[in-house]
């Protein structure tokens, strides 16, 4: 998984192309909803901060800088002057970046503001189990029957991912990487945001899939696909974290799918179409069974827990 994504001319890091975007959807590229949302968040991570002079924002997973951009565009000209985008990425920088945002190979330290996650911890690599041992696959998808679990492996899967339910999906590398990123935070808000599931629903088959194209195809580990997995969010969450649906995060950031009312129409029929526009978009960011059941793990460090 490592290789196919992140190796010579893996699936995240090879030049050019369309990125990310040409091969899956995310709440980021359904509409600029998401990002009005991100904005209003470090709004009051900023106030929590006393509005200093800088203000960071850190974008960990980036793609192609899609979510910066439209959180710089959706703040007040004079915040977005105070605010030092971050864009943290293994790819190269894309063509045509907005100058104020940096990119960066991982998250600055001392960040004091907001360090967002989209659909980034899905894509940290991890290792298959299936009855006590690993699962292997070559460059073709073809599996085969690897050694017994490493002891850091085999307790990992005995606290999150308990008793015989088939295949397990290890997730230890993940609450690494995202310790590593809160750690990063001096004083502000960590927010990761995946589709995610808790140790009392584990898939028992596993949810390791690939992406290609917009479609979903077979996780083969050859460069050509994206190869991902569900996030454990809760064995990532550390002390004072709060676990919640994006739904849930949504509407307490102001995104609701309630329609404008109908007498708009008739006064000024321009923003009852807009009005009705934006209602379809809040209400596929914020769908049950869709994009609204992922899962925001949100980690206050020196700041008042969600939603403050």
């Amino acid at each position: 998984m490592e290789a196919a994504l992140y190796g010579p001319g893996g699936f995240y890091v090879r030049p050019g192309g369309p990125g990310p975007a040409g091969h899956f959807r995310t709440s980021v590229h359904a509409s600029p909803l998401f990002a009005g949302a991100v904005a209003r968040l470090l709004l009051r991570v900023d106030a929590e901060l006393g509005r200093p002079a800088e203000l960071d924002l850190v974008d960990v997973g980036a793609g192609r800088g899609e979510l910066l951009t439209g959180v710089l565009g959706a703040l007040a000209p004079e915040v977005a002057a105070r605010v030092r985008a971050y864009a943290v990425e293994r790819a190269p920088a894309p063509a045509g970046l907005d100058p104020r945002i940096r990119w960066v190979a991982e998250p600055p330290a001392g960040t004091r503001g907001l360090l967002f996650a989209n659909e980034w911890l899905d894509n940290v690599p991890l290792d298959v189990a299936e009855d006590g041992r690993y699962v292997l696959v070559d460059r073709e998808g073809t599996e085969s029957r690897g050694g017994p679990l490493e002891a850091a492996d085999r307790e990992w899967l005995e606290r999150w991912w308990p008793g015989e339910r088939g295949r397990a999906e290890i997730g230890r590398p993940r609450d690494e990487a995202w310790a590593a990123a809160v750690a990063s935070v001096e004083r502000g808000l960590a927010v990761a945001v995946d589709y995610a599931h808790t140790r009392e629903a584990r898939p028992p088959y596993g949810t390791l899939t690939g992406f290609r194209e917009g479609r979903e195809v077979p996780p083969v580990p050859d460069g050509g696909a994206d190869v991902t997995a569900h996030v454990a969010l809760d064995a990532c969450a550390g002390a004072g974290a709060v676990l919640l649906s994006q739904r849930e995060a949504l509407g307490v950031l102001g995104v609701s799918g309630g329609r404008p009312p109908l007498g708009l129409a008739s006064v000024d029929p321009v923003a009852y179409v807009r009005g009705l526009a934006a209602a379809g978009e809040a209400a596929e960011l914020t769908a049950r069974g869709g994009l609204g059941d992922f899962g925001w793990l949100v980690q206050p460090v020196g700041l008042a827990a969600w939603p403050g």
